[in-house]
């Protein structure tokens, strides 16, 4: 598996990004989603990564810099062909490793709340990380779920 930074330009990420949008207006309302567009992604603050196997897109993540100490992770998608075979897991250490090399001191996210993110919620957990109130401009939401820990 290779993690690189991606440019967001090619239509297999397009693709992916519009099944994790998709994926999460199944559980939740409009105003309770916090994706980031396209646009959003390629501000400067935001640093995309793709994973791939040779021409195959195995799923995505970003680092968005919240302040100095503070980073928060955006955009984890695996692919649907390739859950459960630890593509999660790689990006999510890919960016627990960037986040250390910037020198921030925490790292948090936020996620949907429904039993179907079981899984991210049991990914991230087992990484450190811990729930958490509402961090930067969130603010409590019964379909979010915030998650943070020390770096």
């Amino acid at each position: 598996m290779l993690i690189m930074p991606d440019d967001l330009r090619g239509a297999q990420i397009h693709n992916l990004l519009q099944e994790h949008l998709r994926s999460m207006t199944r559980y939740s309302p409009a105003e309770s989603i916090h994706a980031l567009d396209l646009e959003a992604l390629r501000r400067p603050e935001v640093t995309f990564w793709s994973a791939w196997q040779d021409e195959v897109l195995l799923g995505c993540g970003a680092l968005q810099e919240l302040d100095r100490q503070h980073g928060e992770i955006k955009s984890m998608r695996t692919a649907t062909a390739h859950l459960r075979k630890g593509v999660a897991q790689a990006m999510l250490e890919h960016i627990i490793a960037e986040a250390r090399r910037r020198r921030y001191t925490r790292l948090s996210l936020e996620t949907g709340s429904h039993a179907a993110f079981a899984p991210a919620h049991a990914l991230y957990a087992g990484q450190g990380f811990s729930f958490c109130e509402p961090f930067a401009s969130y603010v409590p939401d019964p379909y979010s779920v915030f998650m943070t820990r020390v770096l």
